[in-house]
């Protein structure tokens, strides 16, 4: 039997269903959130305001400072144009042309969503925020950037320590938000779930393309393989 060889189609096209029904659950959680937010009037969830008050002495410089860098890279011009661009030209000079198109798409749409639900809901920030900060703080979209890029990396690389990083880098941005008091707690659970959300829709839509890199990279492999035998002594 090779254990080289492609899936059967129906596992691909399986697998294919499960990330978009999976993906639309997640951004429509999210939206239901929101709603919930909204519908319920100005005043925060309970957990909320309990997970808040647990920073509300005078922060601890270590984690001020890790927040603080924190609020720079998953932002501002950070977020919006040097991750994703960067990304996407390291994927490129890889070899895989599709997914970094996959990669800026899956960035337009969670940062997309995540301005359409903050306009939508219009949630007010925390009162005692350290940082400047945009319009609405639901939903975090330092979480939903973070929560993008690790279901991104996740899926181009599907590794189990890329998956712990990822979770990880999830879990230390919707910290700093929150440390900051830039937002409730229940803003980075819809950020996660916004971004989370976008990249596995998004995933789905450009899988043939993506597919195509994958065909070019086991090219490139086979290719190989007959030279460096060829060049191996007689």
């Amino acid at each position: 039997m090779d254990l080289d060889a492609a899936p059967p189609p129906f596992v691909t096209v399986r697998s294919e269903r499960v990330r978009a029904v999976l993906g639309l659950v997640l951004i429509a959680l999210a939206c239901g959130l929101g709603a919930w937010v909204y519908f319920r009037g100005p005043s925060p969830f309970a957990i909320d305001v309990w997970w808040n008050q647990l920073f509300a002495s005078a922060p601890i410089q270590p984690l001020l400072t890790i927040a603080l860098v924190m609020n720079q890279i998953g932002g501002y011009i950070t977020a919006i144009l040097i991750v994703p661009l960067g990304g996407a030209l390291a994927l490129f000079l890889t070899g895989r042309r599709w997914t970094a198109v996959y990669f800026l798409a899956a960035s337009a749409g969670s940062a997309l969503l995540v301005q359409v639900l903050k306009h939508t809901f219009g949630r007010a920030r925390p009162e005692d925020i350290l940082v400047l900060a945009d319009y609405g703080s639901f939903p975090s979209g330092h979480t939903a950037n973070a929560a993008t890029i690790a279901v991104v990396a996740a899926i181009v690389f599907p590794t189990l320590w890329v998956r712990v990083a990822g979770g990880a880098w999830i879990v230390l941005m919707a910290f700093s938000r929150t440390y900051l008091h830039a937002h409730w707690l229940s803003d980075t659970v819809g950020g996660a779930l916004v971004g989370a959300g976008a990249a596995l829709v998004l995933a789905v839509v450009f899988s043939r393309l993506r597919a195509r890199d994958d065909d070019r990279a086991t090219l490139r492999r086979n290719r190989r393989v007959p030279d460096a035998a060829s060049s191996a002594p007689s």
